[in-house]
């Protein structure tokens, strides 16, 4: 068999593996050992096995990850989470749809300072169902808006995913975070309209709630304080230059630790809890790393990303074309796999073959633009049904609902997600505007 076949034979039993719920680091490494077995041998697979993991894990720049992690566990401990959810609701509350509305720009605000999307909803969730459930919110609008709220925890900066995309494509940590500012907040803009949209055709699904008055909204203000603070600091400090993006996340986890400690009354058995959570979760995410290496590495040699780039070059396919192709590739793919093995698992593959392409932008400009584009498409496979794995986290939550509403729920969510990919990728400068005045 030639190396291209080889290839694409091991990746489909990779995608069939996670499918039956294996986890993704051992699939990479089975598939991604078996692969190199077969191609080069045994002994130069453990040759290659004896140093890349250090080396792979050794990386300074990783150390950002286990940094942005105990902020997140920070985040979720705190109780900041309550404030945010009821500051929005004081302001939005009141009109239909509102509560829906709060708690995807709770998700929002959240997101801000703890960068994942299953953490995000799970966490909004516990906050703001039991308001939905007291006003009588139609199961599809309560789960389906949370879910789709969920996805904006690893858009909007700080972002673990971003962070293992810049180091795999060389490109600037600040840089990925800031172009993803207006996305991100294009995102949460859209899924209101879509809950506005939803309530207008069927006004029971969102009841208004009762009105505050305009001392209570001012007063809940307060509690978006720290979370503002935060994300002040981390993102000003690292495109201002005052620190790197690891000094960065240090400061952030930190601050963030303080205010868990002085505003949210953890104590030590909570701080212990997050440290064990980061740890764990860390873990995971370097062994998915080095599953990843050696899939990746076995991909190498098998010459099949130098092959496809080729194959495409030659095809005479249009670069948007080729893009959309892979972004529908992305699609399908985030429904059986999460958003950080995909990015590990593709990028040396993909990356190249866009590379190539002219999209009319400078390298920097195009791979910081289709690593954002990417992320979207990614974390739309987390609500895309049937294995959307943040609509089963919300839905889980919420056992009185229906799965099968949850999912009907989330459907005007990925319209809404549609469209946003579709402006993005039609017109760059919304992603890139803000480096561009940076610059």
């Amino acid at each position: 068999m030639s190396g291209m076949s080889i290839s694409l034979l091991m990746f489909g039993v990779l995608v069939a593996l996670l499918m039956l719920g294996i986890p993704v680091g051992v699939t990479l490494l089975l598939v991604g050992g078996v692969g190199y077995i077969w191609v080069s041998g045994l002994e130069p697979m453990l040759s290659y096995m004896n140093s890349a993991p250090y080396f792979q894990t050794a990386n300074y720049g990783l150390s950002v990850i286990p940094l942005f992690v105990l902020m997140g566990q920070f985040a979720t401990g705190s109780g900041l989470s309550t404030g945010i959810f009821n500051a929005a609701a004081a302001w939005l509350g009141h009109r239909r749809g509102g509560v829906a509305m709060a708690g995807i720009g709770a998700c929002a605000a959240f997101g801000s300072i703890c960068g994942s999307s299953l953490a995000t909803a799970a966490t909004m969730a516990h906050v703001s169902l039991p308001e939905m459930k007291r006003l009588n919110y139609s199961g599809s609008l309560a789960t389906g808006s949370l879910a789709a709220g969920g996805t904006l925890g690893i858009l909007i900066p700080p972002s673990v995913v971003l962070v293992i995309y810049a180091i795999l494509t060389e490109q600037s940590i600040g840089k990925l975070f800031f172009a993803a500012m207006i996305p991100g907040i294009l995102a949460a803009i859209g899924y209101m309209i879509t809950v506005a949209i939803v309530v207008r055709l069927n006004p029971e699904a969102g009841p208004a709630g009762p009105k505050a008055t305009l001392a209570q909204k001012f007063t809940t203000l307060a509690e978006l304080v720290p979370v503002i603070v935060v994300f002040v600091v981390v993102m000003g400090g690292i495109y201002g230059g005052f620190f790197t993006p690891t000094e960065g996340a240090a400061v952030g986890a930190a601050a963030t630790g303080v205010i868990a400690v002085v505003r949210g009354g953890m104590r030590m058995k909570g701080i212990v809890e997050c440290l064990l959570g980061t740890a764990k979760l860390t873990g995971m995410i370097f062994l998915i790393l080095i599953g990843a290496d050696l899939f990746n590495a076995f991909l190498a040699i098998t010459q099949m990303p130098t092959q496809a780039a080729a194959a495409i070059g030659a095809s005479g396919l249009s670069p948007m074309t080729v893009l959309l192709l892979i972004l529908l590739f992305y699609l399908v793919l985030g429904c059986v796999m999460d958003s950080m093995s995909m990015i590990l698992v593709t990028m040396p593959v993909l990356f190249p073959i866009v590379m190539k392409l002219d999209f009319g932008m400078s390298p920097e400009h195009t791979a910081i633009w289709f690593g954002i584009v990417v992320l979207i498409v990614v974390e739309m496979g987390l609500i895309t049904p049937p294995f959307g794995l943040n609509v089963f986290v919300i839905n889980s939550l919420a056992p009185d609902v229906p799965m099968s509403e949850s999912f009907r729920g989330v459907i005007p969510f990925l319209i809404s997600d549609f469209i946003r990919v579709g402006i993005l990728v039609a017109f760059p400068v919304l992603t890139l505007g803000v480096l561009r005045l940076l610059e």
